[in-house]
């Protein structure tokens, strides 16, 4: 029996395929990231290096800088000793570590030009690597200027949904329900939602993923100022209409939501997602209020209450 009896003229997968999932797998991940795992491609690829270090985390990303400054110095280093440590002078060391040393920190000095002058290069070959290496921390450095400036200035979306959706009484019927904000204190305007449910069904008898709009109340705002809670009035029209939370986990039903903004602090279209699957949806139960009115009478918006839900009854 068809989970959704009602045909909508709507034949787009959403780029994520006709073949049903298994075993509930999430066709987008909570933080709005595909769920596909990519083989068949190389483990390197320099025209995707600056793609790959503007997007990874901050702590990742420091982490590959101070592992590439610390081979790099290293590489000099053991540079500097085979064209032999006699061509520094004042390195003062006597062992083969204390010269190694001497070596790292002329080649940390060297290629950040700083050059304390506790230790100078002598002779032709030192001084030829001496200025490459002069010449390519120039280099390196502005190249992670401008790494630091483009992760800095990509814009990117501090929207934060709620962690349940509830379905509820609204107006004469029930509705589902998910609420969002955005957690900056800058303006959001012209926020488009769409929001998609996507199961498993059988077609002419055979399994397939189906993909269907769920129409919302109001999916524009002009701007968001406040939380935003979006509302699928469940009708006769909704695919949702006289279904249990059994009928829907049987579905493996899952809800994927989109979201368009223009941020007028990077003066740039924005972009973000996230998906719910049936352990996240809460049945008579609705959101508690996020903001109120202080003495003053000016509006308080409380962002601790943004997954808050009362389960009626």
């Amino acid at each position: 029996m068809p989970f959704f009896k009602r045909k909508i003229q709507f034949n787009d997968d959403l780029g994520f395929s006709s073949n049903p999932v298994v075993k509930n797998q999430r066709a987008l991940n909570v933080d709005g990231t595909p769920n596909i795992e990519r083989t068949g491609l190389p483990w390197f690829k320099f025209d995707d290096t600056y793609t790959k270090l503007v997007t990874m985390g901050w702590s990742r990303f420091f982490l590959v800088i101070l592992i590439v400054y610390l081979l790099v110095n290293t590489l000099f280093a053991v540079t500097y000793n085979i064209i032999g440590i006699e061509h520094l002078n004042g390195a003062m060391g006597k062992t083969p570590r204390d010269q190694f040393f001497d070596a790292f920190f002329f080649s940390a000095q060297t290629i950040s030009t700083v050059g304390y002058g506790h230790i100078s290069p002598q002779g032709f070959m030192t001084s030829i690597v001496a200025a490459f290496e002069s010449m390519l921390g120039l280099l390196a450095f502005a190249l992670a200027t401008g790494l630091l400036y483009g992760r800095f200035s990509r814009p990117t979306s501090k929207v934060s949904f709620s962690k349940n959706i509830v379905i509820s009484p609204y107006q004469d019927k029930m509705g589902l329900m998910c609420r969002l904000v955005n957690l900056r204190r800058n303006s959001l305007i012209e926020i488009e939602a769409q929001m998609y449910i996507t199961f498993n069904e059988i077609v002419d008898g055979k399994s397939k993923r189906s993909y269907y709009p769920l129409l919302l109340e109001r999916d524009k705002i002009s701007v968001l100022s406040l939380n935003w809670t979006l509302v699928h009035p469940i009708n006769e029209d909704s695919p949702l209409f006289e279904k249990t939370l059994a009928d829907i986990k049987q579905a493996q039903v899952e809800i994927i939501l989109i979201l368009k903004a223009f941020d007028d602090t990077f003066s740039q279209t924005i972009h973000t997602r996230t998906s719910y699957q049936e352990d996240d949806i809460k049945m008579n139960a609705r959101f508690e209020m996020m903001y109120y009115h202080n003495s003053e009478g000016k509006i308080v918006l409380d962002y601790s209450k943004l997954d808050s839900v009362i389960v009626e009854g």
